[in-house]
């Protein structure tokens, strides 16, 4: 028979950390997909979190009185696996917005389908750039340095000391939804510029010639045309996806500032 005991407050401890991991897993990309089982990513938590709780043993002593204290260091690191997991998913959300600018432009925003990742409906060319770069972040090995950003974080902010700095948090938010709009607007440029130029030869075109139904033609041509331009910056689509990672990781920064990283 084994026989295997512990101290309660080294569980204590190892739930805390389990805690951040596995809010971390089930927010952050390519590890909260929808397709992937959620017994995976319960196992994937659980695994990670013993690794990580070896490797911070001994640790310091957790400092908590109360149910309702040791409750509110729990929801301290539930925020903070959280935060870090959504800052990387809102970068790469930045792959959809762009995919759908790129569809109001060539005529394409009506059809639409149902993103099994997120459950939300999302144009043709948003679902396509979404897992263009999703891919793109298993191939770069991007999704390693996830995981090494949240074991580093146990260091920055160790569990339990979680300190939420409301108006860096703040600024953060502001900063990421400027790049947001301006990052997926460059990604968008090209098919964008190809559209206005576009555009203005149907306009000149409708002048000369007024006896051509310009609007019938010109929603076939925005189509060829756009998918055309898809198809010639479809080599571009790394470039693009190393801006959106290095938007990650200047996320993932502010983010682990604004809740007392060192």
């Amino acid at each position: 028979m084994i026989e295997f005991s512990f101290p309660l407050m080294e569980l204590e401890y190892f739930l805390l950390v389990l805690t951040r991991v596995s809010c971390f897993v089930f927010a952050a990309p390519f590890f909260s997909m929808n397709n992937t089982p959620r017994n995976v990513r319960i196992s994937l938590s659980v695994f990670i979190s013993i690794i990580l709780y070896t490797v911070l043993y001994p640790h310091d002593v957790l400092e908590y009185s109360s149910v309702f204290t040791y409750t509110e260091l729990v929801l301290k690191e539930a925020i903070v696996g959280l935060l870090l997991g959504l800052s990387g998913q809102f970068c790469l959300m930045i792959a959809n917005f762009a995919g759908q600018l790129v569809d109001v432009e060539i005529g394409l925003s009506m059809a639409s389908t149902i993103d099994p990742m997120t459950k939300q409906n999302v144009t043709i060319t948003g679902f396509l750039y979404q897992y263009a770069f999703t891919l793109l972040l298993i191939v770069t090995g991007m999704y390693r340095y996830l995981l090494q950003a949240l074991a580093d974080t146990f260091v920055l902010i160790p569990v339990g000391k979680a300190t939420f700095i409301m108006k860096e948090l703040y600024d953060s938010f502001l900063a990421l939804m400027s790049d947001y709009i301006l990052l997926g607007f460059r990604i968008a440029l090209p098919v964008f510029c190809t559209i206005l130029i576009l555009n203005s030869i149907l306009g000149v075109m409708a002048k000369v010639s007024p006896q051509m139904n310009m609007f019938s033609v010109g929603l076939q041509l925005k189509v060829l045309t756009g998918l055309a331009v898809l198809f010639v910056t479809a080599g571009l689509m790394p470039k693009a996806s190393t801006i959106i990672f290095d938007q990650m990781k200047i996320m993932l920064v502010r983010f682990v500032e604004a809740m007392g990283g060192a």
